[in-house]
């Protein structure tokens, strides 16, 4: 199903776009290993449903030297064994964080998260969750068309 784009933040709210990129960029310029990131990314995305999102962060990664094996694998993460204990640590936190089933993550999670990353990169990790999350959202309200985003690091 192609949707067609039914309302352009960029258009009705300039100021507001330029803040969340900025928020955007400051995620990305924290330190966070890339291709963690863009697994954080997909996962968020795919929980959330936002094609979009999935084309882009899916290309970047690619483009970033991510496997296509592990691509297809990360909305089974738990049940394969591509992913290290701190990519695995770190895809749980994005899922607690993305669904917030009880309102709440749950410390097991947290803790978890904490022995693979120290604290600031727990807060790297959870502004990039947040980040993702924010824009999983826009990009669903806004339905722009999916398909030609071409990835700055091809």
């Amino acid at each position: 199903m192609t949707q067609t784009p039914r309302y352009s933040l960029a258009a009705s709210y300039r100021e507001g776009l330029r803040s969340m990129s900025a928020f955007s960029s400051r995620s990305a310029e924290s330190g966070l290993d890339p291709l963690l990131a863009e697994l954080v990314k997909i996962r968020a995305s795919q929980i959330n449903g936002c094609a979009y999102c999935l084309d882009m962060h899916t290309k970047d990664a690619r483009a970033l030297g991510e496997t296509e094996q592990r691509l297809y694998a990360v909305s089974a993460w738990w049940d394969t064994p591509f992913f290290s204990a701190a990519e695995r640590a770190a895809l749980r936190l994005t899922e607690a964080v993305t669904r917030l089933e009880h309102q709440e993550v749950p410390d097991e999670v947290l803790d978890e998260a904490r022995r693979y990353f120290d604290d600031e990169a727990v807060g790297k990790l959870l502004l990039a969750i947040v980040v993702i999350n924010s824009w999983n959202r826009l990009m669903i309200v806004q339905r722009p068309p999916v398909g030609d985003y071409v990835s700055p690091h091809s």
